[in-house]
């Protein structure tokens, strides 16, 4: 009898003849995942198994697989042999002694000589013979015990589907570049498009020395938090404090935030065709704040040449944003109290609807191109 660990995919099965090619990658995933940790996996006929590796990991290899895009759901099972015996001692195994149960059967391999009902009710009669406490209920049972019997001679006994991360493997939807802020709402958009498959780089924004180097460590730390669902990742950083400051002293201070964010949006689209990214995602949501609205991102729009930019966020509020922020465990880490780029030299009244004409003339006082060229120069990689 060994402890293995059941993998069902997602929406993989919807693909057609380049399935495989979507599995591939799907077990790269896997694998990165559970980098260090004495195990083998291997496919069965649309669902992998998790197998030799130590008892004693089996709770960090279930949280690891809790972040693995793709899986729909997981299972800790007991393999045995096609042997009525075995089954019965893992289903001994997997049950409580009291408490009212089912069993249920699925019979892969049909020249098993008993059916799915006459399997299920024999190890259920068995069971009911062990425990007086126990008592069969089909319809709202306080456990299943499920046996799944394979075409290669064995047997899955398990009673409890952990629920996967869904979507679909990072990979298999091309690379972003996500604007990292340090605050609630990049990580979660971050998270969102990765979940649809999308690998992502980072990208993130600091004024030093008008904002502190913990500030650049908490972007950090996002990052390593958010890689654990992307498999890896690289942040770039880049200083933008000279910006800031001609900005400061050349142009109308209202317009701050709005010719800074065209700057980001320049810088990034530069950094994201050089590291071969095929879009920029923000985790800007529609009037959440001064710059995020139609006009404001207009504004940033206008300066993007070649990639499109997607806003994963735009049409949730503050507490589903937040929401999410704790279940994928990046909250505690954006609400530590650090400033990023964008409060400094914060305007008293920043424009909310900045006209585009408007912000071009404001433009013209500085130059773009020499300020642009500056910061790539600042560029620091960090592999995470």
């Amino acid at each position: 009898m060994e402890q293995v660990i059941i993998i069902r995919y997602a929406e993989i099965h919807l693909k057609g003849k380049n399935r495989g090619w979507f599995e591939r990658i799907f077990a790269v995933n896997m694998e990165k995942s559970l980098k260090g940790i004495r195990h083998e996996i291997h496919r069965y006929s649309g669902r992998y198994l998790i197998e030799n590796f130590s008892d004693g990991d089996t709770d960090l290899i279930l949280n690891r697989l809790s972040k693995v895009f793709g899986i729909h759901s997981y299972s800790v099972a007991l393999k045995v042999g096609h042997d009525m015996e075995q089954i019965f001692c893992a289903a001994k195994e997997v049950s409580c002694d009291s408490g009212l149960f089912k069993v249920e059967t699925h019979r892969a391999d049909k020249k098993f000589p008993l059916n799915s009902m006459q399997v299920s009710a024999e190890i259920g009669g068995r069971l009911l013979d062990c425990y007086e406490q126990l008592k069969v209920d089909v319809h709202n049972p306080d456990f299943i015990i499920n046996v799944d019997l394979r075409e290669n001679g064995t047997a899955l006994v398990f009673n409890k589907f952990y629920k996967g991360a869904g979507g679909m493997p990072v990979g298999a939807s091309g690379k972003g570049l996500l604007l990292i802020s340090g605050g609630i709402d990049s990580p979660v958009a971050g998270h969102m498009i990765a979940k649809r498959g999308m690998s992502l780089e980072c990208i993130h924004f600091h004024s030093y020395p008008y904002t502190n180097m913990q500030a650049k460590e908490k972007v950090i730390d996002l990052t390593k938090q958010l890689s654990e669902y992307t498999c890896g990742t690289k942040l770039n950083v880049v200083s933008v404090t000279h910006i800031q400051e001609e900005i400061h002293k050349k142009c109308n201070g209202d317009f701050m935030v709005t010719l800074l964010r065209r700057f980001m949006m320049r810088i990034a689209e530069k950094i994201a065709l050089k590291c071969g990214a095929q879009c920029l995602i923000t985790g800007e949501s529609l009037a959440q704040v001064a710059s995020q609205t139609v006009e404001g991102m207009t504004s940033s729009n206008s300066v993007i040449e070649r990639l499109p930019v997607l806003r994963p966020l735009c049409g949730f509020d503050k507490d589903e944003i937040i929401e999410r922020s704790r279940a994928i465990g990046t909250y505690e880490t954006s609400i530590q109290p650090y400033e990023d780029c964008c409060t400094v030299f914060l305007p008293r009244h920043p424009v909310t609807r900045p006209k585009l004409n408007e912000v071009i003339e404001e433009e013209k006082k500085l130059d773009v191109n020499a300020l642009v060229e500056e910061a790539l120069k600042s560029l620091e990689v960090i592999n995470i």
